[in-house]
């Protein structure tokens, strides 16, 4: 199924990327919900967390990795920063292709409760 995310990659719908290398894309989101809201999405196809192969565990530590470098260049990396992954409906996924939230800016507080 071709996603939002995808065609992003493809170039086919504008973004405002912010980091790219040979395996990882990372624009901004649309609806932020912090002061910084980036999502780092891996140029491989695999609609959720569930369905990276236990053997590719690289897939997932390349985004987490482009995300702490990301936080490092822009300067809030010492403030601190959350990132996050949804998998599924009840865990608030909403796109079908992996990605991971870096949220920044403000203290962010707890999370976790159920709405």
């Amino acid at each position: 199924m071709t996603t939002i995310f995808h065609k992003i990659i493809q170039r086919e719908i504008p973004a405002d990327i912010v980091f790219e290398d040979d395996h990882v894309i990372a624009f901004r989101d649309i609806a932020p919900q912090a002061p910084v809201h980036v999502l780092f999405v891996p140029k491989q196809d695999f609609a959720t967390l569930n369905d990276v192969p236990v053997d590719a565990p690289e897939i997932i530590g390349r985004l987490a990795v482009a995300a702490a470098r990301y936080a490092k260049e822009q300067g809030f990396a010492e403030d601190g920063y959350r990132i996050v992954m949804n998998c599924n409906a009840h865990g608030g996924q909403t796109v079908f292709q992996i990605h991971l939230h870096l949220l920044a800016g403000a203290p962010l507080g707890r999370f976790g409760t159920a709405t």
